[in-house]
């Protein structure tokens, strides 16, 4: 008898006996559940994006934990003996790995199951999900809820102003109390932390005891489960698997040293609340600084004695804290230890926390007691040691964090010819409140922005651009489109005028000839991404509405509204220099371009898009911007990034440039050349 099953039939199959064996529990994979999520809400399904979500944050939660759980087991039933051997080490390893793969599937099921894009890893690291479940209960009339869920978001994401309003609105609401403001993800120790400083601060010291006593074991627990899930496959940054070609030991090696990169950046987690880019400096030896002086306050100086000898395995020999141990000694008569889980602590992580202690202090962030987050808005000279580290601590460099919160006038010039007779210069960097910023209309012409909105509608793509996600900044609008060698790709297949194509690429080059000459540049500009772009209201989903539609950022640095900052480090895409945005359009409601303060709050400048009107500056923070909520109707513009770099240039940008040479060169040679542009595409 002849068999023939389709491939999808036969993964069903596979989904139903996985799902159906007596032996393996099948939990519904929670990317799968937040799809299903956003599918109702852009429905308007708002019951099932309450059941949608809730289920994927605890599908999240217990994948998170079943991984924690059987790896720590695994560890303690094989351990690597006190002494090492070319066999055992491995014959360990690999007994760790099947261990670990039985644990977990015997809990959630096949992990093929649970494997997730890196996306929506990072949607849920940046809790996207509570901003989908804040507006979804707000339309189901629990503001209780939604509270909740908006606090939430907004602990991850303190610079988005609207979320801020929200917050605002939801306490003026009847039902809403003050204690429905939780952070559903809250960190326990960092929890237990900041109401251990309250109280501290209130004189309520034995209350204090208890919090900084549960945040220490919290702590402890919190760093073995970070260092509990390093223990997996990990990425190997800048190889190549096709071309990896190493024994088994270069590639154990290799494996090892990404745990070790892994393990020593969950101190660094650990001491980092959400939404912040830098750690709390010096949080694990602070805890024992305030346990000694609260175990003063209520006179229990044995304990006093064991955290200040505690907090010196940290910072030998610090003088404050050394004239405090001989108090302690004095007064007892005899001295004490420091804390064993301390220093079972250090010696196993000694290195990471030096290295995270200097690398702390060169970020501007400061301590007093009392106030123990908060930040001076400053760096410190980059130089600075720790006090009291006695030498043990050198100092290692942090060359890739650079503060560039503030420029020389003399880097920036502005004012170049702006080469096209039409174009008309409307407002330069004085009239728009800033450095390095132009506004200019006329750049192209009516018609030209016809012909570009039309390409638009024909070629872009909801999520092009913005790795697949249809609402990349904002839920209330969806974001389509397009590169410019797509549109010569679609122009190739007769799916688009070539004219549209040609007209596209043409421009966005005389977008980039513009911005060069106006900045006075010395070197050329290259481009680095060019993107045409729509934004669309979402029908439906506007009343109320006072999110923006990009939120407020920076180009080529992470944005630190709190600390006054932004930081010329990943993943911002460093190497952009200068940025432009030329509209297409202005029939729409909202939708205006802002530039702010670095506080991302005080704007210093709007521009009302309309066809023909560009805006650039450099993309530096000097230059935090954002766009604000497109209420009704469809926002058009060709976003347009560039570097001085050659080394950054638009990959798509250069096979796009040899299919324009290869068309003219076939204009000019004519059909019996037999070139196909389609080979470059």
């Amino acid at each position: 008898m002849d068999w023939n099953f389709s491939p999808a039939a036969i993964f069903s199959v596979v989904l139903l006996t996985v799902a159906l064996s007596p032996s393996t529990a099948f939990l519904e994979p929670y990317d799968l559940l937040y799809d299903n999520a956003v599918q109702a809400f852009y429905n308007n399904d708002y019951p099932n994006v309450v059941r949608y979500m809730e289920g994927a944050l605890s599908s999240y939660r217990e994948v998170r934990q079943t991984k924690v759980r059987c790896r720590l087991r695994c560890q303690d039933q094989h351990p690597f003996d006190a002494t090492f051997s070319e066999l055992r080490f491995p014959d360990v390893v690999l007994r760790r790995a099947a261990c670990m793969n039985t644990c977990i599937e015997e809990i959630l099921g096949s992990q093929s199951l649970h494997k997730v894009s890196e996306d929506v890893v990072q949607d849920f690291h940046r809790r996207i999900p509570y901003n989908y479940l804040q507006l979804a209960y707000k339309k189901l009339k629990q503001p209780h809820k939604a509270a909740a869920a908006a606090h939430t978001y907004f602990q991850a994401n303190p610079e988005h102003v609207e979320m801020s309003q929200n917050l605002e609105q939801y306490k003026d609401l009847q039902g809403v109390e003050e204690d429905h403001f939780v952070d559903r993800e809250a960190r326990p120790h960092q929890r237990s932390f900041a109401g251990a400083v309250s109280l501290y601060d209130k004189g309520e010291h034995e209350a204090a005891i208890v919090l900084f006593e549960g945040a220490l074991r919290e702590y402890y627990q919190a760093d073995s489960e970070c260092r509990a899930l390093c223990q997996w496959p990990q990425r190997f940054e800048g190889h190549d698997y096709l071309l990896y070609r190493y024994s088994l030991y270069e590639l154990v090696s290799d494996h090892f040293t990404q745990v070790l990169h892994c393990e020593h950046e969950c101190i660094r987690d650990l001491a980092t609340r959400p939404g912040r880019l830098s750690p709390m400096e010096n949080f694990l030896p602070l805890h024992y600084d305030y346990l000694q002086f609260a175990y003063f306050h209520v006179d229990r100086l044995e304990e006093a004695l064991q955290c200040s000898l505690t907090y010196l395995l940290f910072h030998e020999e610090e003088e404050s804290m050394m004239d405090n141990v001989e108090y302690y000694r004095e007064e007892l008569g005899h001295d004490g230890k420091p804390r064993e889980d301390a220093a079972w602590y250090l010696r196993r992580h000694k290195q990471e926390l030096e290295l995270l202690l200097i690398g702390s202090n060169t970020m501007g962030v400061e301590f007093t007691e009392g106030n123990y987050w908060s930040s001076t808005g400053r760096r410190e000279d980059s130089n600075r040691i720790p006090s009291g580290t006695d030498g043990w601590m050198e100092y290692v460099p942090i060359s890739e964090k650079k503060n560039i919160s503030a420029h020389s006038p003399q880097q920036f010039k502005e004012g170049g010819p702006l080469l096209f007779d039409k174009v008309q210069l409307v407002q330069d960097s004085a009239a728009l409140n800033g450095t390095q910023r132009v506004l200019l209309d006329d750049v192209i012409s009516e018609e030209e922005c016809s012909d570009l909105r039309d390409l638009a509608h024909a070629v872009t793509k909801a999520g092009d651009g913005y790795r697949g996600r249809m609402s990349p900044h904002t839920p209330n609008e969806k974001f389509e489109g397009a590169t410019v060698l797509k549109t010569l790709q679609y122009s190739y297949e007769g799916r688009v005028p070539m004219r549209s194509a040609r007209m596209f690429y043409d421009i966005s080059e005389r977008a980039r000839q513009i911005i060069e000459s106006y900045f006075l540049l010395n070197s050329t500009l290259h481009f680095s991404y060019t993107h045409l772009v729509c934004r669309t209201a979402i029908t439906g989903q506007q009343d109320h509405r006072n999110d923006l539609s990009h939120p407020i950022h920076a180009d080529n640095c992470l944005l630190d509204p709190e600390a006054n900052e932004c930081w010329k480090e990943p993943p911002a895409y460093t190497y952009r220099d200068y940025s432009a945005l030329l509209y297409l359009n202005g029939d729409f409601e909202g939708g205006e371009f802002i530039f702010t303060e670095m506080d991302a709050k005080t704007v210093t400048a709007s521009v009302k898009p309309k066809c023909g009107r560009m805006v650039g500056f450099s993309s530096g923070g000097e230059n935090p911007h954002g766009v604000k909520a497109v209420t009704s109707g469809q926002r058009c513009a060709v976003a347009l990034w560039f570097t001085l770099d050659p080394l950054f240039r638009e990959l798509e940008r250069l096979q796009a440039d040899e299919v324009i040479q290869a068309l003219d060169t076939q204009s000019v040679w004519g059909p019996g050349l037999n070139i196909n542009p389609k080979d470059e595409l």
